[in-house]
Order: C-alpha cells, then structure tokens, then sequence
C-alpha cells in the first residue's frame, strides 16, 4: 500500500446529519433523484393526483346519473303497471254485462254476480243499500278517451 492509497480520515463532525436524513430512504425507488450508478433522476408530477381527482369526479358523476336512471326506471315500472291495470280491467269490463252505452269522462261500477260473471252498473254500492244484487263491489271506474277504464277506487 503507497502513501497515495491511504485512507483519508472521516471527520464526523463536519458531516451534516440533516442533509443525511434528507438524502437517505428505506424505499430508494421513491426519492426524486438518481440513488444508484446509471440511474435517472424521477421528476414528480401531479399526474397521479389529477388522475385520482379525475377519477372521483368521474364515480360520482355516473353514480348520480345511474341514481337518476333507476329512479326514471322505477317511474316507468309504475307506469307500465299502472298500465297493465287498466289494460286489465278495460278487458274484464268489456267482457262484463252492459245494458248501456258508457259515455266517456263518466263513472261506473263493476260488480261480480254468485255466479262470477260480471257487471257494469250506473248504481255506486251506496245506492244499493242493503238490497244490493251483486255477490261483491270490484271497482269504480271512469271511461277514458282511449276506452280504456280508469280505476278510481277497487275492492279486489
């Protein structure tokens, strides 16, 4: 060993511990400077933080527009009920006895006989009293303009 290849002391204390700790990490791979021969220093960007704010804005976005669907869907699911029931009892009238012709906008009655045939009747259950001809009341009705039947109140 030559004079040239000896060692040169360390004086501790001109060493700032400081700048150490700064310069110093457990997980190299994320500090923003090259930490090894070769390496390349990694520049922060708020790439990560856009993406991420993005991102919320976007869940939130189609999560209040998939709330509003489902409640326009359940709308719909109401309507086409609502639909359907008319649809049923426009048919069950139509296959009922009528000793008139219905006038549109106007109510009626539909009553079920003992022997299960049915009904249309100007006469609310209230008008018959006690001397009622009909095994039981199903529905009042309105005749609407499509000819379907409006149910207004039913004792299914």
């Amino acid at each position: 060993m030559t004079k040239k290849d000896k060692p040169i002391a360390i004086n501790v204390d001109e060493i700032d511990m400081d700048l150490m700790k700064e310069r110093t990490t457990d997980l190299p791979g994320l500090i923003e400077y090259a930490h090894s021969i070769g390496g390349f220093s990694i520049i922060p960007t708020e790439e990560g933080e856009i993406k991420g704010q993005a991102m919320s804005a976007m869940k939130e976005q189609t999560d209040m527009q998939m709330h509003q669907i489902y409640e326009q869907m359940q709308l719909l699911a109401k309507q086409a009920n609502k639909l359907k029931k008319r649809a049923d009892i426009s048919i069950e009238i139509y296959n009922a006895h009528m000793r008139f012709k219905p006038v549109m906008g106007k109510v009626y009655f539909l009553y079920e006989k003992k022997d299960n045939n049915k009904v249309l009747s100007m006469v609310s259950p209230n008008e018959w009293g006690n001397s009622m001809p009909f095994e039981k009341f199903i529905a009042k009705v309105k005749l609407l303009a499509d000819h379907t039947w409006e149910i207004l109140e039913e004792d299914l």
